[in-house]
C-alpha cells in the first residue's frame, strides 16, 4: 500500500467513524443508543400557554423529544414546536396568541356549537406551512374522539391543521369536525392525557403533562361557561388512570385560570418552566433506568 492510499483510508474511516457518533444522525424523530422519549401533552384550553414553557424548560436542560402526542391544545402547542423544534419561536407564537386568533363566531348556524373553527384552522396553517402531519420535524399525533361511534381517534398523517382543529372541538362549543370519513370532537373527550397512544407509537419513555387539575371556577355566566366548566371537570375525571401510566408526569402550577382565560399566558408560561425544571432529574433518573435495563445500542433502531 502506498502513502497516497494509506491516507485516503485513514481519512474515510475518521469519516464514517464521525458519522456514527454524531447525534441525531439516524434521522429526526430516532433515538440512536438511547430511548425513545415521547412527550404527550393533554388539554385544558388557554392552560396548554403552561405546555409551552414546559418545552421550553426541556429543550433547556437538553432532553430530547423524539414523538410527540397532544389532545385539544396539546395538540395545536405540539404541532408548533414539532414543526420548528425551537421553544423560542414557539414562545413567540404562543404570546402572540388571543382568543380572537381562534374563536369565530357562528350566531346564525349554531345548531352544533357556537364557534366554527376555521380561524383556528387558518392559523394553523398560517403558523406551520406544512401541509401533512407527515412532514413534520417531529413526528406527531393529534387524538380525537369519533362523535358517532365514541371512539379515540389517532390523527398521525394527512392535512395538520385539519387535524389540529379536529382535536380542539370541544362539543357544545366547537363545531364538530368532518375529517376523513369522521365527525369528530375534541380529543380529551375519551382520552385527555393519550400516555397510551404514545406508548402504541414506540415510545420507550413517557413524559406526560397535565393541565386539567384544579377545576374551581366561580365566574360561569353563561351557557358557554357552563360547557366549557362540564368540559372541564369531565377532562380532569379522565386523566387520574393516565397519569399513573407516565414514566414522568408533569403538572404544572395553572391554579385556577379558566379554560378561556388569555390573560395569564406569562403566569402559566411560567409554571411550565418551573415544573419542567423541577422534572428534569426524574426524566434524566427514568433515561439511566431504561439504559440500566436494556443496554445501550450501538446502531439505529
Amino acid at each position: 500500500m502506498n502513502l497516497k492510499s494509506g491516507w485516503m483510508i485513514a481519512a474515510l474511516f475518521v469519516l464514517v467513524a464521525g458519522c456514527a457518533t454524531q447525534p441525531g444522525s439516524t434521522g429526526p424523530g430516532a433515538s440512536g443508543n438511547r430511548p425513545r422519549i415521547a412527550l404527550v401533552l393533554g388539554g385544558g384550553a388557554a392552560r396548554g400557554f403552561a405546555h409551552v414553557g414546559v418545552i421550553r424548560a426541556l429543550e433547556q436542560e437538553k432532553i430530547p423529544i423524539d414523538l410527540i402526542v397532544g389532545t385539544s391544545v396539546g395538540s395545536l402547542i405540539g404541532a408548533l414546536y414539532a414543526h420548528e423544534m425551537n421553544s423560542f419561536e414557539l414562545e413567540w407564537t404562543a404570546f402572540s396568541l388571543e382568543r380572537d386568533d381562534l374563536l369565530d363566531y357562528a350566531l346564525l348556524s349554531a345548531t352544533m356549537g357556537p364557534i366554527k373553527g376555521d380561524r383556528l384552522e387558518a392559523f394553523v396553517n398560517k403558523k406551520v406551512p406544512v401541509a401533512n402531519i407527515e412532514n413534520l420535524k417531529i413526528p406527531f399525533a393529534a387524538v380525537a374522539t369519533d362523535l358517532n361511534r365514541g371512539t379515540r381517534v389517532v390523527l398521525d398523517h394527512g392535512p395538520l391543521a385539519r387535524a389540529i382543529r379536529a382535536s380542539c372541538a370541544i362539543p357544545g362549543v366547537f363545531q364538530p369536525v368532518e375529517h376523513q370519513g369522521r365527525l369528530l370532537v375534541d380529543g380529551g373527550t375519551l382520552d385527555n392525557l393519550p400516555v397510551a397512544v404514545a406508548r402504541t407509537k414506540g415510545a420507550d419513555i413517557v413524559i406526560a403533562v397535565d393541565i386539567s387539575q384544579n377545576v374551581t371556577n366561580f365566574n360561569i355566566t353563561n351557557l358557554v361557561d357552563v360547557t366549557l366548566q362540564a368540559i372541564h371537570i369531565m377532562f380532569s375525571e379522565s386523566v387520574s388512570q393516565r397519569r399513573r401510566d407516565a414514566d414522568v408526569l408533569i403538572s404544572p402550577a395553572v391554579g385556577s385560570v379558566a379554560m378561556m382565560d388569555f390573560t395569564q399566558k406569562k403566569r402559566l408560561m411560567q409554571a411550565g418552566v418551573e415544573a419542567g425544571q423541577q422534572a428534569a432529574p426524574a426524566i434524566r433518573q427514568a433515561i439511566e433506568a431504561w439504559n440500566a435495563k436494556n443496554g445501550r445500542l450501538s446502531g439505529p433502531r
